[in-house]
């Protein structure tokens, strides 16, 4: 068995890409060529928790990304969302644009909209857990490593984490003069820019600044007949940066402190109308890529702000780290969510395109964030065939939440003028827990792990809703304050084996318990769009528990050349928190289901050939079912025919409960339905060829990413869907050790997919980036 460090072997080894410097300086970090074979694949180090590991030793579900991959994706000054379909297993998506990423691994994730929403996968950025999505939204740059942990890992790693981890480490400052730089300039005049110098201050001091600036043009025309503006959405103009001072006064002890700052202002996701066909798959004619034509507001405006401080001290036999954080932020996105303009009941000139019941805005704003989180853990330090690490963890949330939702009914309601609801919400959560690990080496070959955690968690929620208009008699008047407290605590474990049957066969299996808190949503602004409709519309899904179960194998071959790694997995999430959004009054409501089970493979493989060649790919297969044989949720929304001719109502697929009626959308048995944004299918492949030229290289990438078909809702329709995305870009460049000069095309094929909807007015979409070209020069020193 391979090994960097003989005790190495752990549960929680979280794996990836190495990236020092921007994802561009990790290859020798990452890709460490072995003596024996210069021209292979080398070997791959990942960390956990300080640890270094070769990666195919590691008992987990693994997938890399190369360092050229990321710069690749990122090129265009993609935001965090480029990372969707990049690794198995793994969707990103967003109904806000590049404020509010919602993570899903193995078809577990939450479609929740709202800014209090929990999330089943965890961002850990620099060790510390980023619980808000405007804080999950902080730009990726100078990176050391971004590590990716598939399956339960609620044992060492913050809070709420029964799908899996999503990892971000920084570069750490060193003792020497180094940096470096690059600048992207591509279509609609979008400049990515990103640099750090690492500098020497005194023995033992040093320090790190790195920045990212990334702008774009608006490139997607108003064509509303009464307002026009060209390129009036798309663009956005955000900087982010990070400060960090080390100082070890001796060899024992290190202080790294660390500030964050970002700011980002541009325009929110862009909603289309209409641009499904009831009973029809697929984009119709009236979607235009870089047309809407809408009459509401667009603008996204997101700061935020860290400090943190992280204290190790080596006592001998083990080492003791402090880790403390605080985050604060604030955010608004405002959105036209009908995506069209007017209504039906104007002249028809008056409204469009399509059918658009009523005119529906909604801004919603964080005026104020604060997270503060502490760990304090032991790690063994001997070496031995025993390692250990035990540790507690506090964190503490303050959300303020501002949402103000407004709509133009008309004549039709008996409602004149329109509904200004205003609706403010306050959330604060605290969480605790106690955790510790031991590895055991029981011989050269086999080593066994095992986990455990103690998890408390409590929340208390406050919402008061307001309104400043007539309010429609049918509609439940939402004038009123409510209250909610939950509170849960649990345990939770791991434990795995991990067999060396040769030196290039490693086998391992491991078995999970994982857990996700209680949550609380009360966005629900009108009665609950279900057959028993809730006493005040604020709904709390309760806590889910998941136990996983999963099985591999990792090889290298070819001496050295080849890598082959695959693993299967099951799982059964119990009491599972799912969020049901849209139907006819665009509800919010957290749902439990008895089970989701959920089965799959995963598979990566790397092969080079010749020294100048090097090809990957990977492949996912997810199966996940809803299983509660009572369970339901409103389908899509439906309004009076009579009233409004050529109405614009989807096809539900499952069977329906409560038949539609005017104003009241169809309730359907969501039994057995998948789980919206979780494709079955998942496969990426890359190439790469150079020539050298000179003191460098002329070199070629390309890399391609397909994911299968999903639905956007809990329920299933003939139109909420999507068959299929397929993208792929191309780099094409000269490099040496000090700079790199190339061209990039990014969705080169022109892929034209919707990757959401909203479903309570008309069938509004939205849609994936378009096709981005471009180039880059960069340097390091």
């Amino acid at each position: 068995m391979r090994r960097i460090l003989p005790s190495a072997i752990s549960h929680t080894a979280v794996v990836g890409a190495l990236l020092a410097g921007s994802m561009s300086q990790a290859v020798a970090a990452q890709d460490e060529t072995s003596a024996d074979n210069p021209d292979g694949l080398g070997v791959i180090v990942v960390t956990a928790q300080r640890r270094e590991q070769d990666q195919q030793d590691v008992p987990l579900s693994i997938s890399t990304l190369s360092d050229e991959r990321l710069a690749a994706i990122g090129a265009g000054g993609q935001d965090i969302r480029a990372l969707s379909a990049r690794v198995p297993s793994l969707v990103v998506e967003s109904s806000f644009g590049r404020t509010f990423p919602r993570f899903y691994i193995r078809g577990l994730g939450n479609t929740d909209f709202d800014f209090n929403a929990s999330q089943p996968v965890s961002v850990v950025y620099d060790d510390v857990v980023l619980e808000n999505p405007i804080l999950k939204g902080f730009p990726i740059f100078d990176l050391e490593r971004v590590e990716v942990l598939r399956g339960p890992q609620g044992t060492l790693f913050g809070r709420n984490t029964p799908a899996g981890v999503v990892k971000f480490d920084s570069v750490k400052p060193k003792d020497d003069l180094s940096g470096y730089g690059r600048v992207s300039y591509g279509r609609f005049n979008a400049v990515n820019a990103e640099a750090a110098i690492n500098l020497p201050l005194g023995d033992g001091v040093s320090a790190r600044v790195s920045g990212l600036y990334q702008r774009q043009d608006g490139w997607v025309d108003n064509i509303n007949p009464s307002a026009p503006e060209n390129n009036a959405f798309e663009g956005y103009d955000e900087f982010a940066a990070r400060l960090q001072l080390l100082i070890a006064p001796t060899d024992d002890t290190e202080l790294l402190l660390t500030g964050q700052y970002r700011n980002l202002d541009g325009t929110a996701r862009v909603f289309r109308a209409n641009v499904f066909t009831r009973g029809q798959e697929g984009l119709n004619a009236n979607f235009q890529r870089d047309q809407v034509a809408v009459d509401g507001q667009n603008e996204q405006k997101v700061k935020t702000y860290n400090l943190a401080g992280r204290l190790s001290h080596d006592f001998g036999p083990v080492s003791l780290i402090s880790v403390t954080s605080y985050w604060t932020g604030n955010a608004t996105s405002v959105g036209d969510v009908d995506g069209g303009f007017g209504a039906n009941f104007l002249p028809p000139a008056l409204f469009g395109p399509g059918n658009i019941p009523f005119t529906a805005e909604t801004r919603d704003s964080v005026p104020k964030l604060s997270q503060f989180t502490q760990e304090l853990r032991l790690e063994s330090n001997d070496g031995g065939p025993l390692s250990y690490q035990a540790g507690i963890f506090y964190f503490d949330e303050r959300l303020r939440i501002e949402s103000e939702n407004y709509s133009t009914l008309g004549d039709p309601f008996n409602a004149p003028g329109g509904i200004n609801i205003f609706v403010s919400q306050r959330q604060d959560s605290e969480a605790f827990g106690i955790f510790g690990s031991l590895t055991y080496a029981l011989t050269d070959q086999l080593s066994v792990t095992g986990g455990l955690r103690y998890n408390n968690d409590e929340r208390d929620y406050f919402v008061a809703r307001t309104r400043d208009s007539q309010f429609p008699g049918f509609l439940q008047n939402p004038l009123g304050n409510v209250s909610r407290s939950v509170s849960d605590d649990n345990i939770t474990w791991d434990a795995s084996i991990t067999y060396a049957a040769t030196d290039d066969i490693n086998l391992y299996a491991r078995v999970a318990k994982g857990y996700r808190a209680p949550s609380i949503q009360g966005r629900i602004l009108f009665p609950p769009a279900t057959a028993t409709p809730l006493e005040d519309g604020v709904t709390v899904g309760q806590s889910e528990t998941i136990l996983s179960y999963e099985a591999g194998v990792k090889t290298t071959f070819l001496d050295g050349r080849g890598r082959f790694n695959i693993n299967g997995f099951l799982y059964n999430l119990d009491n599972a928190q799912l969020t049901a959004v849209g139907g006819g009054i665009n509800a919010n409501r957290l749902i439990n289901a008895d089970n989701v089970r959920g089965y799959g493979f995963e598979m990566d493989a790397e092969l080079k050939p010749i020294p100048e060649l090097l090809f990957s790919v990977s492949l996912s297969y997810n199966n996940t079912e809803i299983q509660d044989t009572g369970l339901t949720t409103a389908a899509c929304g439906a309004t009076r025919v009579d009233t409004f001719p050529n109405v614009s109502l989807c096809t539900p697929l499952d069977p329906i409960v409560v038949a539609a009626a005017p104003f009241s959308a169809a309730i359907v048995s969501i039994d057995g339905n998948s789980l919206p944004q979780a494709p079955r299918w998942i496969a990426n492949w890359t190439a790469r060829y150079s020539i050298p030229v000179g003191d460098g290289e002329i070199y070629a990438f390309t890399d391609w990413s397909y994911r299968s078909k999903i639905n956007f809702f809990l329920y299933e329709s003939v139109e909420f869907q999507d068959q299929r995305q397929l993208e792929g870009g191309l780099r094409l460049g000269y490099k040496t050790d000090s700079f790199d000069v190339a061209g990039f095309v990014r969705n080169i094929t022109n892929d034209q997919s919707a990757v959401g909807a909203i479903d309570f007015n008309n069938l509004t979409g939205f849609v994936n980036e378009p096709r981005i070209w471009g180039v880059e020069a960069g340097f390091r020193f």
